[in-house]
């Protein structure tokens, strides 16, 4: 039986067609991993399933040249379809064990929390890792929840042996607090995707984390 995989979660880039303003999405992921990305998630809410399957086909690609993870946001189908390495889930999409028997143990499963309970719960389910969010207020949702802070992540990393990546309203001016937090990883659309520079916004980021991850030790 083929066993699943533990990548870098440290930082977590998800697409977003919107925030790119017209420039191609493979190109900015590819400044994004030579900035430091070390798993990219292609999150589309809007495009059809012809555009999202070249999108994913297209990142599949570079991300298997490149050694990077690849993630697809909600899909299952499309995630088996250009045999990505994982799909995450909200709290309203497929149950995670049906997710989990369709994927295989080889696959990828993230699951995404927005409260200490619900954190608790995902990780029953015993996913690669959970999301937990928003940790700051964000701009990139609608209709997004009140921040939580990083004092959710500081309670429940002592509990929790999943790893745990923060999302949410981070910035290279707090993912310093973040990482110090004891998040494994932060997953961050705007301030990468949404930046004039690409590769160094990455770069920015993940130093950030690290310095955090090694303030904390």
């Amino acid at each position: 039986m083929k066993q699943r995989r533990s990548p870098d979660y440290s930082l977590y880039v998800i697409t977003d067609r919107r925030l790119a303003r017209g420039r191609p999405l493979e190109a900015l992921v590819a400044q994004a991993i030579a900035g430091g990305a070390t798993i990219v998630q292609l999150r589309d809410k809007e495009s059809n399933d012809r555009i999202l399957y070249e999108d994913a086909r297209s990142l599949r690609k570079l991300t298997g040249e490149r050694g990077i993870p690849l993630i697809i946001n909600d899909r299952v189908d499309l995630a088996l379809a250009v045999n990505a390495d994982g799909v995450h889930l909200g709290q309203e999409d497929m149950p995670p064990d049906v997710a989990r028997r369709l994927l295989g143990s080889g696959k990828i499963l993230g699951l995404s929390t927005h409260s200490e309970d619900q954190a608790r719960a995902a990780a029953r389910a015993s996913p690669d890792y959970i999301a937990i969010g928003p940790i700051y207020a964000t701009t990139t949702k609608e209709n997004a929840l009140p921040p939580l802070g990083t004092e959710i992540i500081a309670g429940l990393r002592p509990e929790l042996r999943v790893p745990i990546v923060a999302i949410g309203g981070i910035d290279k001016t707090n993912a310093t607090l973040v990482g110090r937090a004891g998040a494994d990883g932060i997953a961050v659309i705007s301030a990468v995707m949404g930046a004039d520079d690409v590769m160094a916004a990455a770069s920015d980021l993940r130093a950030a984390f690290r310095q955090g991850k090694e303030e904390a030790r």
